[in-house]
């Protein structure tokens, strides 16, 4: 493929591309200073798909952007999973830690500034904002694009941690497609659980629903659907007590709530669905937040409860919390912050 066509995928030459607005705009001035500091035009806090994706945008814009993307756990939740095979583009899938450091990748070629030092604190109030870093630099910055994620909540048994990405997975849409003709576990009692062992019916030949009450925490609706499909058999008053198997799942050993008893179960993958919590505790106070919990915006946009604050990602998606919806979120994120710059 030329040059010329690689271009007309992705909009052209920085020259050509034009989304709701010139992205080659001359952009606000990067370096600006307040009190002889440096005011950029926009800090990204957080990576993943949604952070990398905005970083790709706000550089290709100009807006030489700087992304602190953690030197814990940069890249997001894909840097631990293992293949993905329904990001478009990657015909036999991808590693997920390869897509994430080719995203990002990109992202630097478009000349954004990825650090990887973690935030401590943000002040998001005002016409300049301010970024704090746990070694107690102050970064200040026209707009902000918070893209902290959100993280699935965990068993915390022996096993889940050693053998996440090697049966263990908090994700059926994402990896329900590896364990065709297989035995199954999906560990919850809520409306997401029998979602998930739902949708791992068309693959799996047996799903055990483990739930530690005598009854569903779900709509009556889903519980019904469950109870009533031929592939889903409902272990009732069990926990967890260990995820068993040395390279690879091979089973759980769980304890009655109410008895004591320990059984095993032989299953060769196990899926989590207790919930997921957004990454929040930044902005608490500070920001609106939904019921849910995740960053309140306006519609479909990214704006939140303070001007020039931009939101992207699993942190304000309660609901389907894939990477292609994260990284679409982050192009919003980025279009929005453009348009808030060019407006100053």
């Amino acid at each position: 493929m030329t040059d010329n066509a690689l271009g007309g995928l992705f909009g052209g030459t920085a020259a050509s591309l034009n989304l709701a607005g010139s992205a080659t705009t001359t952009a606000p001035d990067a370096t600006a200073q307040n009190d002889g500091q440096t005011v950029h035009n926009v800090i990204i806090v957080g990576s993943g798909p949604s952070g990398y994706t905005a970083a790709i945008y706000t550089a290709r814009a100009n807006l030489k952007p700087v992304l602190f993307a953690s030197s814990i756990s940069p890249g997001g939740d894909l840097m631990t999973t293992t293949e993905v095979e329904n990001f478009p583009g990657f015909i036999n899938g991808i590693q997920g830690p390869e897509l994430m450091t080719n995203i990002g990748a990109q992202a630097e070629r478009f000349g954004a500034d990825i650090r990887y030092e973690d935030v401590a604190e943000v002040e998001l109030e005002g016409d300049v904002k301010k970024v704090i870093l746990t070694d107690g630099s102050v970064h200040l910055a026209k707009a902000v694009i918070i893209s902290t994620g959100s993280e699935y909540r965990k068993l915390g048994v022996d096993g889940e941690s050693r053998l996440s990405g090697h049966g263990v997975s908090w994700c059926a849409t994402c990896d329900g497609f590896f364990f065709k003709e297989k035995a199954l576990a999906v560990i919850g009692g809520g409306d997401s659980a029998l979602e998930e062992a739902l949708f791992l019916t068309a693959f799996a030949s047996k799903v055990y629903l483990v739930h530690r009450r005598d009854s569903f925490r779900a709509s009556e609706i889903m519980a019904q659907r469950a109870l009533a499909h031929e592939k889903i058999e409902v272990i009732w008053d069990s926990v967890v007590k260990t995820i068993d198997g040395d390279e690879k799942v091979s089973g759980l050993t769980l304890s009655n709530v109410k008895t004591g008893e320990e059984t095993t179960l032989d299953v060769e993958g196990v899926f989590v669905a207790i919930g997921s919590d957004p990454r929040t505790s930044l902005v608490q106070g500070q920001l609106d937040l939904t019921e849910a919990g995740t960053i309140a915006v306006e519609g479909r946009s990214s704006h939140t409860s303070i001007p020039g604050v931009f939101a992207a990602g699993d942190v304000i998606d309660p609901t389907y919390r894939q990477a292609i919806t994260a990284a679409g979120s982050g192009c919003v994120a980025a279009l929005d912050a453009q348009h808030y710059l060019e407006a100053l």
